[in-house]
């Protein structure tokens, strides 16, 4: 009997943000961090960044910055151009919002 090799999957890893990139004013206590704004297209209304936690549509998030203090329910979520669910860490996922944010701000699950 010849054994088969099975190829070792490795789940994804999302890059974590270190701590130390995290102001005080952005740290939120007790919420989950998601990640950090990567871009902001205005006439699309819509962010992306790549999510260090799970995050399902229905979710209500909040994003913090320097001028940024928003929280909303995800209503649109995408990967690679398709409307999906949920997403999971490691994922770069695009997100419609109903406000301008910038690059940089963090972004946790409430």
């Amino acid at each position: 009997m010849i054994a088969k090799k099975t190829a070792d999957k490795k789940p994804l890893q999302a890059p974590k943000t270190p701590l130390a990139d995290i102001t005080p004013e952005q740290q939120i206590v007790g919420a989950v961090f998601l990640g950090k704004v990567q871009n902001y297209y205005s006439h699309l209304q819509v962010f992306t960044l790549a999510l260090e936690s799970a995050l399902t549509v229905g979710d209500a998030i909040r994003i913090k910055g320097h001028t940024t203090d928003l929280t909303q329910k995800v209503e649109s979520l995408q990967v690679e151009h398709l409307s999906v669910q949920s997403a999971a860490p490691g994922e770069a996922v695009a997100i419609r919002i109903v406000d301008k944010v910038r690059a940089g701000d963090a972004v946790y699950k409430v």
